[in-house]
């Protein structure tokens, strides 16, 4: 049995004892700004915390290092055009403490492993290159030139370019992530894995096959003009709390909300907007007008039961279906129809969860409407069916002609910032022929055109010792994601293993027989190279790509760009054998890796003139336009239903975040809009099943899961709460151990961590 103990995850200055009070109501409002301006009191100096926070997703600023939520074309403000966990990325990544030489030389990676990921975040910002021999007890400062050198001839030692994996965080820049695809293709490898394998991955493939781009089809300014949004698997209240405001616009311009969720979440119920002073002296605004609590991963049978009883009033010949669209831009219409005519609504009840009352209420919303938005996150994403589910939203949308229309279409919500940008710059394992032809021709060399691994598939190569080196550009690879255990071991396999980081995370201790920490320079720092200052550009969740500059000075001269480093560890391992590729002029001028992109990738042209215009510019989405598939019309699809049978001592768990953090990164102990202090190993369960198996409040359990092997966490702390009944919820990555790696979504190949079979007992300890 896999055991896994986790620490108390405790603020490093006391010990206080996790508390729950009742959920709140209401969300954003004063306590929201208070909140973010005792984290940049605690974290960063002040007058550079002033200054940084009014250049923030400003249009001559940088963008916010957390979410990819879209900044308004127009209507930006030009005090605070930013969220409370914006200012906490901020706060994160303009911090000033510093994680020096000194700092490693006094913890080792024995005792920096006890402690909790709070802590490790909170250390401060790594400030020279560091390295880990084999078998030492501590990093030790390295030189540049001795880690590029490093790294380059144990690339170069490889069997096989395919020996090497290199992975991708959402937060690097278009530029970085064209620079670093180039260069891993160049090497010979398609070994790309990135975040949007394990997040977004089932909704570029249901929306790539339905509606032929893998992005969604909307414009920050459709919500103005909805008539129904409908909010699925998602928390936006903590993942990207300025969507409140587009929610809000809805409301105020007569459109109706629904929220469909497992857990009541605050900022679905109730939004003060903090930058209307009437608003808050009315105390803020209800946003759903309706909320299903639905049962974990019972959306799909959610979807069936409303398209079932829309297509009986279709069949007596009421006016439900935009018929004159699904003629002219539709395909396979005819066989989705016949398959609804089997769905059996009294499983889709017991499914989902919900009765009939409020799924007819919901029904006569979509009736209504003729402008609907459905937005999702992972809460859709993933599970075992979450293309499929995605799918059965697209079939939604196709029978109310709500694509291609002003205040109508998919949402997929991202995460990171440029987690798109990242995509579109041809970071995945499987891009394109077309786009190898274009690479190659434009670097001079012959792109590998085989499938690399993606996140999953590399973490099964490392346990098979077939990726003996990993590189990771950002991100928090071991906490981010599944079956955390058998992702260290694979690591341990690696003959050496690269971070590119900002700060000291769990990655950082559990390495291959070397390893190499490379500190890079911040979203908000001053990037200054040879031919001058630099700015980098980014993709919103809604397709538009716009200019990010520093303004703050690095915290260390030590620091180099993303850029800098990816050029220069390329200089180093394929001078040899490309030597007509100027690989250092791509950091002395970042224009120059734009003319690159403007000749390789679709919707570039001009790119360095474009991206100089304020605001910046679309990429085009055919979607929007009625444009769909290499047939020219989007696709029906016929998507069953899996019935989680859950035996008498299971529970159905989800993996969910808390306010106080953003994915990995751990701001502070508190889940305030759920009434949790103090505690990040705790279980949300119904107050039914708690009774059911005797436990009480705060008392200690570890949760199992079963599937080819056992995986136990333990010592998590029971919260009674609002949650459907035989279904609980964790945060993760404290939940990622007893998340099994080969339990994935269809098609997509995302883990899925939004619905997993435990078992939960009484704590022995």
């Amino acid at each position: 049995m896999t055991r896994v103990k986790h620490s108390d995850h405790r603020p490093p200055e006391s010990h206080p004892k996790t508390t729950f009070d009742s959920a709140k109501s209401k969300a954003v409002g004063i306590p929201a700004v208070f909140e973010s301006f005792k984290h940049m009191l605690r974290y960063m100096d002040f007058p550079k915390a002033v200054k940084a926070s009014l250049k923030m997703n400003q249009v001559n600023g940088f963008d916010c290092p957390g979410c990819a939520w879209p900044d308004p074309d127009n209507e930006r403000s030009s005090i605070a055009e930013y969220c409370e966990n914006g200012i906490k990325a901020l706060a994160e990544e303009a911090t000033k403490r510093k994680a020096d030489p000194t700092f490693w030389e006094q913890n080792s990676i024995q005792e920096m492993s006890s402690w909790s990921d709070f802590k490790l975040g909170k250390s401060g910002r790594i400030t020279h290159p560091m390295y880990l021999s084999e078998n030492a007890t501590h990093y030790t400062k390295i030189s540049w030139e001795k880690a590029f050198n490093l790294i380059s001839s144990r690339l170069n030692a490889l069997e096989s370019p395919d020996d090497a994996i290199f992975y991708t965080s959402g937060r690097t820049s278009n530029e970085a992530a064209f620079l670093y695809g180039a260069f891993v293709r160049a090497f010979g490898t398609n070994n790309l894995p990135d975040c949007s394998n394990m997040c977004h991955e089932s909704s570029g493939t249901a929306l790539s096959k339905t509606l032929g781009i893998g992005k969604g089809s909307v414009k920050l300014e459709d919500f103005d003009q909805a008539d129904l949004v409908i909010v699925m698997g998602q928390n936006p209240g903590t993942n990207h709390p300025r969507m409140l405001t587009a929610l809000e616009k809805c409301k105020d311009n007569g459109g109706k909300i629904v929220s469909i969720n497992p857990l009541k979440e605050a900022g679905l119920l109730h939004y003060t907007n903090p930058q209307r002073p009437k608003r808050i002296l009315q105390g803020g605004i209800p946003l759903s007008d309706l909320y299903l609590q639905v049962k974990v991963n019972g959306d799909l049978a959610l979807l069936k039961y409303v398209i079932y009883q829309l297509t009986q009033k279709y069949k007596k010949g009421e006016d439900v279906f935009d018929r004159e669209f699904i003629k002219q831009y539709t395909s396979g219409f005819e066989d989705f129809i016949n398959d609804v005519e089997h769905t059996d609504i009294a499983k889709c009840l017991e499914r989902c969860g919900l009765n009939k009352e409020d799924l007819d209420t919901l029904l006569n919303y979509i009736v209504q409407s003729k402008k609907i938005i459905i937005c999702w996150a992972m809460g859709i994403t993933q599970h075992i069916n979450g293309v499929a589910t995605i799918q059965e939203i697209v079939n939604l949308l196709l029978l109310k002609g709500s694509i291609g229309k002003t205040g109508a279409g998919t949402c997929p919500v991202r995460g990171h910032s440029n987690v798109q940008g990242d995509r579109t710059m041809g970071i995945w394992e499987k891009m394109k022929p077309n786009f190898h032809q274009k690479l190659g021709k434009e670097f001079g060399f012959e792109s590998p055109v085989h499938h690399g691994y993606d996140v999953v598939q590399s973490i099964k190569a490392m346990n098979e010792k077939k990726g003996m080196v990993f590189f990771a550009m950002g991100g928090n690879f071991l906490s981010a994601t599944p079956d955390t255990d058998h992702v260290a071991k694979g690591l341990k396999n690696c003959n050496l293993t690269v971070q590119v980081s900002t700060k000291p995370n769990r990655s950082h201790l559990i390495t291959g027989k070397e390893a190499l920490i490379l500190p890079c320079l911040g979203r908000t720092e001053i990037d200054h190279q040879e031919s001058g200052y630099q700015f980098v550009s980014v993709e919103n969740s809604m397709g538009k790509v716009s200019s990010s500059k520093g303004i703050l000075p690095p915290v260390s001269k030590e620091l180099k760009s993303e850029i800098d480093i990816i050029a220069m560890l390329a200089h180093k391992t394929l001078n040899a054998k490309y030597p007509n590729i100027d690989w250092l002029s791509f950091k002395n001028d970042y224009n120059i890796i734009r003319s690159k992109i403007a000749n390789v990738i679709k919707g570039f042209k001009n790119y360095n003139d474009r991206i100089r215009k304020e605001g910046g510019f679309y990429l085009p989405n055919p979607a929007r336009e009625r444009r769909f598939t290499s047939t020219g019309k989007a696709l029906f699809t016929v998507n069953k239903i899996d019935y989680n049978t859950l035996e008498n001592d299971q529970f159905l768990l989800t993996t969910i975040r808390a306010h106080d953090q953003y994915n990995t990164t751990i701001y502070g102990l508190n889940d305030r809009y759920r009434g949790i202090q103090n505690g990040r190993n705790i279980i949300l369960m119904n107050m039914n099943d708690m009774e059911k198996l005797g436990l009480e409040q705060y008392q200690k359990v570890d949760i199992s899961s079963h599937y080819k092997k056992t995986r136990t966490v333990y010592g998590f702390k029971a919260i009674p709460y609002d949650i459907p009944r035989g279904n609980v919820a964790a945060y993760f990555p404290e939940a990622n151990p007893i998340v099994p790696i080969d339990l994935v979504a269809r098609e997509s190949n995302t883990p899925v961590s939004k619905s997993i079979k435990v078992k939960i007992e009484k704590s022995s300890d």
